[in-house]
């Protein structure tokens, strides 16, 4: 047999390799276990409401960790769906490539009855804590589904993808809140101005993505790995950084001026850690790509500590000689 013949028919022969199987831990890793430092957002919620409410605190000690554990089953179950329903594009970006969906053969009743069991278990666990918290866990799991799955697919739409993730900002703010005081909402100002930041925060992740990505591998590759950039450019993504820092600020505002003016003591910490946040989102192979990784920054991790010291301060402490600043008045000169 000739020499090319030989090589031809071995070829055919070999064939594609097959996906190895998936196994349990596999399956596991689609729920994102090691996200769980994103639930960082839910404390806010929790102080905000004992410092604004008459908590019992006999109760919080139930409350606290069963909410926490129903935050995150909640959390892996959209996490599961997303992982399996982004497999053949994420195949296409240079790190979320190597994700179990993309390089193991999976079953779909496995993977679905993954979500399940953790979306049960969660509202489970939601609704030993009350009506409120069980009502926003539910909300919680259906921001996971508006964002992931057809038709509505919130994520391949320019803009509507990042307000729409960030959406669980004000959820888990609210879960917090929940924790606390079932009888009883937040203040608008305030959730509105937890869902700018969580804008934000994702916003700088997909500039972060799209600085990274694009100058390495390509814009085509971008585009392919998430429809949303097919829109974006490097500059409209920053200029709704600032829109949405912006509008952090003014919502924050108008809550401090109406429920607690001690609050103005944390912004100059709060622009310090937006500043630092776009900062790490300008960095090659910037850490604001993998939102678990977060905590590896020393200055990231320096300016959270200072406003979360600040916040839990303006919170408790009285401090009368800022109660100028809330009232209506005009400065007199005096007269030359």
């Amino acid at each position: 047999m000739p020499a090319n013949q030989e090589n031809t028919t071995s070829i055919e022969t070999v064939g594609v390799l097959p996906q190895p199987q998936g196994q349990m831990a596999d399956y596991l890793s689609l729920a994102r276990f090691d996200h769980v430092t994103k639930h960082v957002f839910i404390l806010p919620g929790l102080i905000l409401a004992c410092a604004l409410t008459a908590p019992d605190f006999a109760s919080l000690a139930i409350n606290i960790p069963v909410g926490l554990l129903s935050a995150v089953c909640i959390a892996s179950a959209n996490y599961v769906i997303n992982e399996w329903l982004d497999r053949e594009r994420d195949a296409a970006h240079p790190t979320k490539s190597k994700r179990r969906a993309v390089v193991v053969e999976m079953q779909p009743r496995i993977v679905y009855g993954e979500y399940l069991l953790l979306a049960i278990a969660g509202l489970l666990l939601a609704a030993v804590i009350g009506k409120l918290f069980f009502a926003t866990s539910v909300l919680f799991l259906l921001s996971g589904i508006v964002y992931n799955v057809e038709p509505i697919r919130a994520k391949d739409k320019p803009y509507l993808d990042v307000l729409t993730e960030c959406l669980n900002n004000p959820i888990r703010f609210l879960l917090g809140w929940a924790i606390v005081d079932q009888v009883t909402l937040p203040p608008i100002s305030v959730l509105a101005a937890y869902w700018m930041a969580g804008a934000f925060l994702m916003a700088a992740k997909r500039l972060g993505e799209y600085r990274d990505i694009a100058s390495h591998a390509g814009v085509a590759v971008l585009k392919k790995y998430r429809r949303s950039f097919e829109y974006y450019t490097e500059e409209s993504l920053t200029v709704s950084c600032f829109v949405y820092a912006m509008m952090t600020a003014f919502l924050l505002g108008v809550f401090l001026v109406k429920y607690r003016v001690e609050y103005i003591l944390v912004f100059p910490f709060i622009s310090g850690l937006f500043a630092v946040y776009l900062w790490l989102a300008t960095r090659p192979g910037s850490v604001v790509q993998r939102p678990e990784r977060l905590f590896h920054s020393r200055r990231l991790d320096v300016m959270l500590a200072l406003t979360v010291i600040v916040f839990l301060f303006a919170s408790f402490v009285d401090v009368p000689i800022l109660d100028f600043m809330a009232a209506s008045f005009l400065v007199p000169v005096s007269s030359l």
